[in-house]
């Protein structure tokens, strides 16, 4: 019996994955540069980048098992890729524009609308594909 492989999730997770642990490493180096033990001890670049990691955090886990989802329903290739890149660019996006500034910016936008479209849009496609 051949078992179909999960491969786009584990692309896109795996690509994300690298990411995170760059967010990651990143506040590991800002916290010795600042003499930062724990929180952001009110150094605003610090706690800048601690946002931009807990939001890619609470938004990625969800959007990956929704792509599944869509993998294991056999959704297009296309579809999958498209999906995948969505919330890739997204986050990519997201953590440019929110290291740079708290306030509003393009990058940041943009960001927030990859990843929402991209869950959006997923989250339809997978209710679509019980009918």
């Amino acid at each position: 019996m051949a078992v179909d492989l999960i491969q786009f999730t584990s692309f896109y997770a795996g690509l994300l994955a690298v990411f995170y642990i760059l967010l990651s490493l990143r506040i590991s180096a800002m916290r010795r540069k600042l003499k930062v033990g724990i929180g952001h001890g009110e150094e605003r670049e610090l706690h800048r980048a601690i946002r931009v990691h807990g939001n890619f955090g609470e938004y990625v886990p969800l959007a990956l098992f929704l792509l599944l989802l869509l993998e294991l329903n056999h959704a297009d290739t296309w579809v999958l890729h498209v999906m995948g890149s969505m919330l890739l660019f997204g986050r990519l996006f997201h953590a440019m524009g929110l290291s740079k500034s708290a306030g509003t910016s393009v990058p940041r936008f943009l960001g927030g609308v990859l990843t929402y479209s991209m869950m959006l849009v997923a989250a339809g496609l997978n209710v679509w594909s019980v009918y």
